[in-house]
Protein backbone atom coordinates (compact mmCIF):
# COMPACT_ATOMS: atom_id res chain seq x y z
CA UNK A 1 0.00 0.00 0.00
CA UNK A 2 1.21 3.38 -0.70
CA UNK A 3 0.64 4.69 3.22
CA UNK A 4 2.59 1.67 4.24
CA UNK A 5 5.56 2.79 1.78
CA UNK A 6 5.36 6.50 3.05
CA UNK A 7 5.53 5.83 6.16
CA UNK A 8 8.19 3.07 6.18
CA UNK A 9 10.32 5.75 3.77
CA UNK A 10 9.86 8.24 6.64
CA UNK A 11 10.93 6.05 9.03
CA UNK A 12 14.19 5.25 7.61
CA UNK A 13 14.79 9.22 6.83
CA UNK A 14 18.01 9.41 9.01
CA UNK A 15 19.37 6.79 6.25
CA UNK A 16 18.29 9.33 3.21
CA UNK A 17 19.71 12.57 5.15
CA UNK A 18 22.90 10.84 6.12
CA UNK A 19 23.86 8.75 3.25
CA UNK A 20 22.28 11.38 0.45
CA UNK A 21 24.78 13.88 2.20
CA UNK A 22 27.60 11.33 0.93
CA UNK A 23 26.27 10.94 -1.81
CA UNK A 24 26.02 14.86 -2.91
CA UNK A 25 29.77 14.71 -2.44
CA UNK A 26 31.35 12.12 -3.78
CA UNK A 27 29.11 11.41 -7.34
CA UNK A 28 30.05 13.66 -9.93
CA UNK A 29 27.13 16.59 -10.84
CA UNK A 30 27.16 15.75 -15.03
CA UNK A 31 25.81 18.89 -17.89
CA UNK A 32 23.91 17.92 -20.56
CA UNK A 33 25.78 17.14 -23.82
CA UNK A 34 27.08 19.00 -26.22
CA UNK A 35 24.54 20.13 -29.76
CA UNK A 36 21.30 21.25 -30.85
CA UNK A 37 18.91 19.78 -28.80
CA UNK A 38 16.64 19.76 -32.00
CA UNK A 39 16.85 17.65 -35.25
CA UNK A 40 15.68 15.72 -37.95
CA UNK A 41 15.73 12.28 -38.18
CA UNK A 42 15.09 11.20 -42.64
CA UNK A 43 15.69 12.56 -45.80
CA UNK A 44 13.08 15.58 -45.21
CA UNK A 45 11.53 14.98 -48.75
CA UNK A 46 9.20 12.41 -47.88
CA UNK A 47 5.54 12.53 -48.98
CA UNK A 48 4.03 12.10 -45.33
CA UNK A 49 3.73 14.35 -42.82
CA UNK A 50 6.58 13.84 -40.83
CA UNK A 51 6.50 12.82 -36.87
CA UNK A 52 7.04 15.76 -34.06
CA UNK A 53 8.48 14.02 -31.31
CA UNK A 54 9.41 15.92 -28.01
CA UNK A 55 11.01 14.34 -24.90
CA UNK A 56 10.64 16.60 -22.12
CA UNK A 57 11.44 16.37 -18.29
CA UNK A 58 14.33 15.90 -16.19
CA UNK A 59 17.95 15.81 -16.89
CA UNK A 60 17.29 12.03 -18.93
CA UNK A 61 15.17 14.20 -21.45
CA UNK A 62 18.22 16.59 -21.46
CA UNK A 63 20.53 13.61 -22.54
CA UNK A 64 22.52 14.04 -19.08
CA UNK A 65 25.24 11.24 -19.51
CA UNK A 66 26.54 11.26 -22.61
CA UNK A 67 28.94 13.68 -24.49
CA UNK A 68 26.99 14.58 -27.48
CA UNK A 69 23.24 15.16 -27.92
CA UNK A 70 23.48 11.96 -30.08
CA UNK A 71 23.66 9.63 -28.09
CA UNK A 72 21.03 10.55 -26.07
CA UNK A 73 17.13 9.50 -25.87
CA UNK A 74 15.59 12.03 -28.27
CA UNK A 75 17.29 11.08 -31.26
CA UNK A 76 17.71 7.47 -30.37
CA UNK A 77 13.67 7.19 -30.21
CA UNK A 78 13.62 9.42 -33.39
CA UNK A 79 15.69 6.74 -35.49
CA UNK A 80 13.59 4.01 -34.24
CA UNK A 81 10.23 6.00 -35.15
CA UNK A 82 11.96 6.67 -38.43
CA UNK A 83 12.86 2.71 -39.13
CA UNK A 84 9.22 1.46 -37.76
CA UNK A 85 7.59 4.01 -39.90
CA UNK A 86 9.32 5.33 -43.27
CA UNK A 87 8.13 8.63 -42.09
CA UNK A 88 10.82 11.84 -41.10
CA UNK A 89 11.19 12.76 -37.61
CA UNK A 90 11.49 15.80 -36.00
CA UNK A 91 12.47 15.82 -32.46
CA UNK A 92 13.36 17.86 -29.88
CA UNK A 93 14.76 17.42 -26.44
CA UNK A 94 13.48 19.91 -23.48
CA UNK A 95 14.73 18.57 -20.07
CA UNK A 96 16.46 20.05 -16.74
CA UNK A 97 18.82 18.34 -14.33
CA UNK A 98 16.93 18.41 -11.18
CA UNK A 99 13.80 19.15 -12.49
CA UNK A 100 10.26 18.21 -11.04
CA UNK A 101 7.04 17.82 -12.52
CA UNK A 102 5.55 21.84 -11.11
CA UNK A 103 9.26 22.41 -12.84
CA UNK A 104 8.31 21.72 -16.19
CA UNK A 105 4.44 22.46 -16.28
CA UNK A 106 5.37 25.94 -15.17
CA UNK A 107 8.96 26.90 -16.38
CA UNK A 108 9.03 24.45 -20.15
CA UNK A 109 5.96 23.81 -21.43
CA UNK A 110 4.86 27.08 -21.77
CA UNK A 111 8.13 28.62 -24.24
CA UNK A 112 7.80 25.55 -26.45
CA UNK A 113 5.34 26.57 -29.54
CA UNK A 114 6.27 23.63 -32.05
CA UNK A 115 3.11 21.41 -33.02
CA UNK A 116 4.25 17.83 -31.58
CA UNK A 117 2.74 14.86 -32.21
CA UNK A 118 4.25 12.87 -29.93
CA UNK A 119 5.33 13.22 -26.21
CA UNK A 120 7.13 11.09 -24.55
CA UNK A 121 7.41 12.47 -20.40
CA UNK A 122 10.68 11.83 -18.74
CA UNK A 123 9.31 12.82 -14.98
CA UNK A 124 9.44 11.24 -11.36
CA UNK A 125 12.46 10.43 -10.00
CA UNK A 126 13.34 13.69 -8.71
CA UNK A 127 9.51 13.57 -7.13
CA UNK A 128 10.88 10.96 -5.58
CA UNK A 129 13.85 11.85 -4.18
CA UNK A 130 13.11 15.11 -3.25
CA UNK A 131 10.52 13.36 -1.22
CA UNK A 132 7.52 14.57 -2.75
CA UNK A 133 4.13 12.81 -0.89
CA UNK A 134 1.54 11.92 -2.79
CA UNK A 135 -0.65 14.47 -2.67
CA UNK A 136 2.18 17.11 -3.88
CA UNK A 137 2.72 14.49 -6.61
CA UNK A 138 -0.77 14.14 -7.98
CA UNK A 139 -1.14 17.91 -7.71
CA UNK A 140 2.09 18.79 -10.00
CA UNK A 141 2.22 15.70 -11.98
CA UNK A 142 -1.88 16.20 -13.19
CA UNK A 143 -1.87 19.58 -13.90
CA UNK A 144 1.70 19.05 -16.11
CA UNK A 145 -0.50 16.28 -18.13
CA UNK A 146 -3.10 19.30 -18.07
CA UNK A 147 -0.89 21.80 -19.85
CA UNK A 148 0.81 19.31 -22.51
CA UNK A 149 -2.77 18.45 -23.49
CA UNK A 150 -3.99 21.58 -23.75
CA UNK A 151 -1.25 22.66 -25.84
CA UNK A 152 -1.10 19.52 -27.79
CA UNK A 153 -4.63 18.29 -27.72
CA UNK A 154 -3.79 15.71 -30.51
CA UNK A 155 -0.69 14.38 -29.44
CA UNK A 156 0.21 10.78 -27.90
CA UNK A 157 1.54 11.56 -24.45
CA UNK A 158 3.64 8.29 -22.82
CA UNK A 159 5.40 8.56 -19.27
CA UNK A 160 8.25 7.01 -18.68
CA UNK A 161 7.85 6.10 -14.70
CA UNK A 162 11.07 5.93 -12.82
CA UNK A 163 13.48 2.96 -12.64
CA UNK A 164 13.81 0.82 -9.95
CA UNK A 165 16.36 3.02 -7.81
CA UNK A 166 17.70 0.16 -6.23
CA UNK A 167 19.76 -0.92 -9.60
CA UNK A 168 20.82 2.17 -9.42
CA UNK A 169 24.79 1.61 -8.46
CA UNK A 170 25.58 5.25 -7.51
CA UNK A 171 23.27 4.68 -4.79
CA UNK A 172 24.00 2.74 -1.54
CA UNK A 173 21.57 0.10 -0.38
CA UNK A 174 20.22 1.48 2.15
CA UNK A 175 19.09 5.73 0.61
CA UNK A 176 18.36 3.09 -2.95
CA UNK A 177 15.75 1.40 -0.32
CA UNK A 178 14.32 4.67 0.87
CA UNK A 179 14.04 6.18 -2.76
CA UNK A 180 12.50 2.90 -3.79
CA UNK A 181 9.87 3.17 -1.48
CA UNK A 182 8.89 6.95 -2.75
CA UNK A 183 9.55 5.51 -6.48
CA UNK A 184 6.95 2.92 -5.62
CA UNK A 185 4.28 6.01 -4.33
CA UNK A 186 5.36 7.91 -7.31
CA UNK A 187 4.56 5.23 -10.10
CA UNK A 188 1.08 4.27 -8.96
CA UNK A 189 -0.09 7.74 -8.53
CA UNK A 190 1.44 8.80 -12.26
CA UNK A 191 0.08 5.33 -13.63
CA UNK A 192 -3.61 6.45 -12.25
CA UNK A 193 -3.01 9.92 -13.31
CA UNK A 194 -2.23 9.25 -16.85
CA UNK A 195 -4.99 6.37 -17.18
CA UNK A 196 -7.66 9.56 -16.07
CA UNK A 197 -5.99 12.41 -18.05
CA UNK A 198 -5.26 11.08 -21.71
CA UNK A 199 -1.85 9.60 -21.57
CA UNK A 200 -0.03 6.20 -21.52
CA UNK A 201 2.04 5.07 -18.86
CA UNK A 202 4.71 2.60 -19.80
CA UNK A 203 5.91 0.30 -17.23
CA UNK A 204 9.09 0.50 -15.85
CA UNK A 205 12.00 -0.71 -17.44
CA UNK A 206 12.33 -4.49 -17.09
CA UNK A 207 16.10 -4.77 -17.20
CA UNK A 208 18.63 -1.73 -14.95
CA UNK A 209 22.12 -3.09 -15.82
CA UNK A 210 25.44 -1.42 -14.66
CA UNK A 211 26.31 -0.92 -18.61
CA UNK A 212 23.48 1.09 -19.10
CA UNK A 213 25.05 3.64 -16.37
CA UNK A 214 27.02 6.41 -17.25
CA UNK A 215 30.15 7.32 -15.24
CA UNK A 216 27.99 9.26 -12.57
CA UNK A 217 26.53 5.83 -11.76
CA UNK A 218 23.16 7.57 -11.78
CA UNK A 219 22.08 8.56 -15.42
CA UNK A 220 22.48 6.67 -18.42
CA UNK A 221 25.17 5.92 -20.91
CA UNK A 222 25.09 5.31 -24.56
CA UNK A 223 23.50 1.81 -24.32
CA UNK A 224 21.63 3.27 -21.43
CA UNK A 225 19.73 5.63 -23.84
CA UNK A 226 19.41 3.13 -26.29
CA UNK A 227 17.99 0.54 -24.21
CA UNK A 228 15.44 3.10 -22.72
CA UNK A 229 14.80 4.32 -26.40
CA UNK A 230 13.72 0.54 -27.50
CA UNK A 231 11.54 -0.04 -24.41
CA UNK A 232 9.36 2.98 -25.05
CA UNK A 233 9.01 3.07 -29.18
CA UNK A 234 6.35 0.22 -28.86
CA UNK A 235 4.23 2.65 -26.73
CA UNK A 236 5.08 5.79 -28.73
CA UNK A 237 3.91 4.06 -31.75
CA UNK A 238 1.20 2.53 -30.14
CA UNK A 239 -1.53 0.97 -33.17
CA UNK A 240 0.16 0.21 -35.54
CA UNK A 241 -2.39 0.91 -38.09
CA UNK A 242 -2.28 4.76 -37.59
CA UNK A 243 1.13 4.56 -39.23
CA UNK A 244 -0.77 3.54 -42.97
CA UNK A 245 -3.94 5.76 -41.98
CA UNK A 246 -1.50 9.05 -41.54
CA UNK A 247 -2.98 9.69 -37.67
CA UNK A 248 -0.62 10.68 -35.18
CA UNK A 249 -2.58 10.51 -31.92
CA UNK A 250 -3.35 6.69 -30.63
CA UNK A 251 -6.05 6.14 -27.91
CA UNK A 252 -4.69 5.85 -24.23
CA UNK A 253 -4.04 2.18 -23.80
CA UNK A 254 -1.25 0.75 -22.26
CA UNK A 255 0.81 -0.64 -24.81
CA UNK A 256 2.42 -4.17 -24.88
CA UNK A 257 5.79 -4.62 -23.56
Amino acid sequence: MAIGDAFLSWLLFPVYVWQGLGVRRRVERMVPPAGRHSGLCGTSSGTDAPIRLLVIGDSSAAGVGVDVIEDSLAPKLAERLYALSGRDVLWRAAGSNSAVSADIRDHVVPHLDEPFTHIVLMIGTNDAKNFHGTLRFKKAFGTLLYALKAKWPDARIVWSPPVDLKRVPALPRGLATVLELRARIVRRMGARLCAERGAISATTLPRVEPAGFSRDGFHASIEGYAYVANHLVTYVVGDAAAWSTGTSAGSPETAPD
